[in-house]
């Protein structure tokens, strides 16, 4: 739920939410139909670095899935469950990754950010750009208080675009969860401050 000016509360689904904008080098927008093919080529070259950290690297992959996925996000895009986003260069609109904003409570509001960018374009800087991007986007544009970077402590990349975005590390917290091998793993929690802007 949203507050109005009026102090009553709103749905989320209520609230006019941009599905594009753009950092330096990226287009980022909104899941659209038509982006599967683009995602399954990505997801196909990146499986050997998604499957460490990425449950639904996991699932079986086909275009098809690919091209069910985008429509779900999109719908979840639009009904405010979730608000995932699709990564493109600006130059030549090459498909670069997957973010967005998740884990969303729009009482405080607060929202957490998931990035992966293909393997052929990592350590290029695109998920650190995303990454502060998209924080921008939720304070600015969302009236977030807070936003959130989750990865499973081992994630040292992960990690190390959380600090370059200008998240801080808030806690480590131990065995909160099951990584992709099953096994119990610790998580870190990096978070940026509406205050710290």
């Amino acid at each position: 739920m949203d507050r109005e000016s009026t102090g009553r509360l709103t749905s989320p689904i209520l609230r006019d939410v941009r599905d594009e904008f753009e950092s330096e080098r990226l287009l980022i927008r909104a899941p659209r139909p038509g982006d599967g093919a683009a995602v399954h080529e990505a997801i196909q070259e990146s499986l050997a670095e998604l499957l460490p950290w990425m449950p639904w690297a996991h699932e079986p992959h086909s275009v098809d899935a690919s091209e069910a996925f985008a429509r779900l996000a999109q719908a979840n895009f639009l009904a405010r469950r979730d608000l995932p986003v699709f990564l493109f260069r600006r130059y030549d609109g090459m498909f670069v990754g997957g973010s967005g904003l998740h884990d969303l409570n729009w009482s405080v509001p607060s929202f957490g950010i998931g990035y992966w960018v293909r393997t052929s374009l990592v350590g290029q800087g695109f998920a650190t750009e995303a990454a502060a991007r998209i924080a921008h986007f939720a304070f600015e544009e969302l009236a977030a208080e807070r936003v959130e970077i989750w990865c499973d402590a081992a994630n040292e990349r992960s990690a190390a675009v959380a600090r370059r975005a200008g998240f801080a590390l808030e806690a480590r917290v131990q065995r909160n969860r099951r990584n992709t091998s099953g096994e119990l793993a610790d998580s870190l929690c990096f978070v940026r401050l509406r205050e710290d802007q």
